[in-house]
């Protein structure tokens, strides 16, 4: 079947219009010639797309189900065949949603507020929690922009890796594991929390306990790096957590870290979005930001950000 894809620029002038006539000015042709084009999208689809009632055209439940698709796919190819043109920041009026961890939220929402607000005051950020279970809301463009510590899968979904993290063990400082290295026994011996938006009472460094004949103790495991810091201030638990972009909480908090005592990778950190917005100036800028404030986190001397607790 070869497809004439000028039907989709018709179908989408008669579904915005509602008639024939109204299609008909908008394309700037005659009013027979998008009839005759009407009939060739009603072949094409196998259904009426508008039917008549009385003296107007209505939808039918297809062409209704149809409208908002085939008006973002015309728009889309608008925005593909268009000269590129540079974004004007001071006007700019957008919302972009971010979906990150909550302690790269609090480590650079704060930076990235300010960058964004100092030359675009027309820009509003929406930074949502993290789910728990995977969503499919970058690939809807619902979400603009997403970091993890994974590469994502989805070949449609581009990305950068903005730095590594090193994973350290946080307690509070009268914890009695502060006395003393932190030997591999003390830790497994040790009741622990982990961060887990499951709900998991497991992650990698069990893990890496379990390769070396090893376990340890989990007492409760929560949603965020913010509540399981908040539980090992109130307690005689360790978490063990990403060390330069938890600093910050970290510092707020009170908490000291000591080195894990047991080999893992480094945790990688991930800028993620869809390929649709390759071209987009807004989004490039605005991923060029982020990329600015996720590079200064992993930096273990980054300007302004206090240095890793003791």
């Amino acid at each position: 079947m070869q497809l004439d894809l000028n039907l989709l620029t018709a179908l989408d002038a008669l579904l915005e219009e509602g008639s024939v006539a109204g299609a008909a000015a908008r394309m700037r042709v005659t009013s027979p010639a998008m009839s005759r084009t009407l009939g060739r999208i009603r072949r094409a689809t196998g259904d009426e797309i508008l039917v008549r009632t009385g003296r107007e055209m209505t939808p039918t439940p297809r062409a209704v189900a149809l409208h908002a698709q085939v008006h973002a796919l015309v728009e889309q190819a608008r925005a593909l065949l268009a000269p590129e043109q540079d974004v004007d920041l001071g006007t700019l009026e957008r919302t972009f949603t971010l979906r990150w961890h909550d302690a790269l939220t609090t480590a650079c929402a704060p930076a990235l507020h300010a960058a964004v607000r100092s030359r675009a005051p027309g820009v509003r950020l929406r930074f949502l929690a993290e789910t728990s279970t995977d969503t499919q809301e970058l690939r809807r463009g619902e979400v603009d922009l997403e970091t993890a510590s994974g590469e994502p899968g989805a070949p449609e979904i581009r990305h950068e890796r903005v730095g590594l993290d090193t994973l350290v063990v946080a307690l509070r400082r009268e914890h009695p594991l502060g006395e003393g290295p932190l030997t591999l026994d003390r830790y497994a011996a040790a009741e622990h929390v982990t961060v887990s938006r499951r709900g998991r009472l497991n992650d990698p460094v069990d893990d890496a306990l379990a390769a070396g004949g090893r376990g340890r103790r989990v007492v409760a495991a929560v949603p965020t790096a913010a509540a399981a810091l908040h539980l090992v201030r109130d307690g005689d638990l360790l978490v063990t957590v990403p060390a330069l972009v938890s600093r910050t909480m970290l510092a707020d908090l009170g908490l000291r870290t000591l080195p894990l005592p047991l080999a893992m990778p480094p945790v990688p950190i991930h800028l993620a979005w869809h390929q649709r917005y390759d071209g987009d100036r807004a989004h490039t800028w605005l991923r060029d930001r982020a990329r600015e404030v996720l590079l200064a986190a992993c930096t273990p001397s980054a300007p302004g950000v206090p240095d890793r607790p003791r």
